[in-house]
């Protein structure tokens, strides 16, 4: 067991796409320790267990738009591929090693983790709803302060790079 991977690595590789998380095919073969061509070899030959609800490949579009970049992929031809919580499950039945099998659980762990604050969060949010009704006018100020709290932290704005001639 102490080969795992720690929750940390596993939870700054998940992104949230199109609404769902997911996890990049690359960040996946350096978990398993295995190269990508070999992951994605894998997918492709066992592709009647990956429908598009478990993997994808991004748009170049989506690729682009999302915060890791393009420069650590190293100006690769093709678009990465991308598994929901499901695909990364089925990962460890194509692969079949002790590493993928040890990385799956702890990866399905960090996933439902994630579920959990997600749930924790909503919930929280709407009993908060509730007591702004209940006692109105007299914790606005309270209120409000929470709200700001709960609110997702702005993203500074891009630098640009290259040359400009501004």
């Amino acid at each position: 067991m102490d080969r795992v991977v720690s929750v940390d690595k596993i939870e700054n590789r998940i992104y949230q796409i199109i609404g769902k998380r997911v996890m990049m095919d690359k960040d996946l073969a350096e978990l398993y320790e295995v190269e990508t061509y070999q992951l994605t070899r894998q997918v492709r030959r066992n592709i009647d267990r990956f429908p598009i609800d478990f993997m994808f490949q991004l748009t170049k579009q989506e690729f682009l738009s999302c915060q890791f970049g393009s420069s650590n992929r190293g100006g690769t031809r093709y678009m990465p591929y991308v598994f929901t919580q499901e695909g990364v499950a089925m990962l460890s039945s194509v692969l079949n090693s002790e590493r993928a099998i040890l990385v799956n659980i702890q990866i399905m762990r960090v996933f439902v983790s994630l579920r959990r604050v997600a749930v924790t969060y909503v919930g929280l949010k709407r009993k908060i709803d509730e007591m702004e009704k209940k006692y109105n006018g007299q914790f606005a100020v309270v209120f409000e302060a929470i709200r700001k709290l709960l609110e997702p932290l702005p993203q500074p704005p891009k630098r640009r790079i290259g040359f400009h001639s501004d």
